[in-house]
């Protein structure tokens, strides 16, 4: 097979947008199903497609929006309208968001902690995509994708959990740099009797 430097550039280059500075236009249709794609070819011990997608596009932001500001003040009685304000924008801050969720089958032969990363590799597949369509994409997990009221108003079964909510728009604002971790930090060489 061939290298492609392209595809190697772009996973050394890597970096997530932020949320907060994404506008219109976001992906269209055709950028969401090739993004989607790729989420789903993921490594999947057991072919059991251990994820799925929820998509928040449009006025389903908005009304997304409702219910966790709903939550939030429940859960923060004391919190000003200022700050259940900001969580009903949550969902505004970029043009799509896909909730990743991750659905574990227990007591089978592939262990969970597989299932696991299968989700977690379909956020980062999924991240590298939008960012090759051209798309800012940034992959959060913030109060709401643990929070029970909310993962039920999103329909959520036993064993699902998000694995993130992943934001995709265009970016606004050059991306800043940050600090990676020396390899020879985070790499050793194993060799009998070490």
């Amino acid at each position: 097979m061939a290298k492609s430097q392209e595809t190697i550039d772009l996973l050394l280059t890597r970096r997530s947008a932020k949320a907060l500075t994404m506008v219109e236009p976001g992906p269209s249709d055709s950028d969401i199903e090739t993004i989607l794609r790729a989420g789903a070819r993921v490594p999947d011990h057991g072919k059991l497609a251990p994820w799925r997608f929820i998509l928040f596009k449009d006025d389903a932001r908005k009304q997304f929006g409702d219910v966790l500001a709903r939550v939030y003040a429940v859960a923060e009685p004391r919190a000003t309208d200022e700050q259940v304000a900001f969580e009903r924008g949550r969902l505004a801050r970029a043009p799509l968001v896909i909730a990743v969720v991750s659905r574990v089958t227990p007591g089978i032969k592939i262990p969970e902690w597989e299932q696991l990363l299968s989700a977690g590799a379909v956020c980062q597949n999924m991240l590298v995509a939008g960012t090759a369509l051209g798309f800012g994409a940034q992959w959060l997990t913030e109060w709401y994708a643990f929070d029970d009221a909310v993962n039920q108003a999103l329909g959520l079964g036993e064993n699902e959990k998000i694995a993130g909510y992943l934001y995709f728009g265009s970016e606004s604002v050059a991306k800043d740099e940050r600090p990676r971790p020396d390899l020879s930090d985070i790499t050793s060489e194993w060799k009998p009797g070490s």
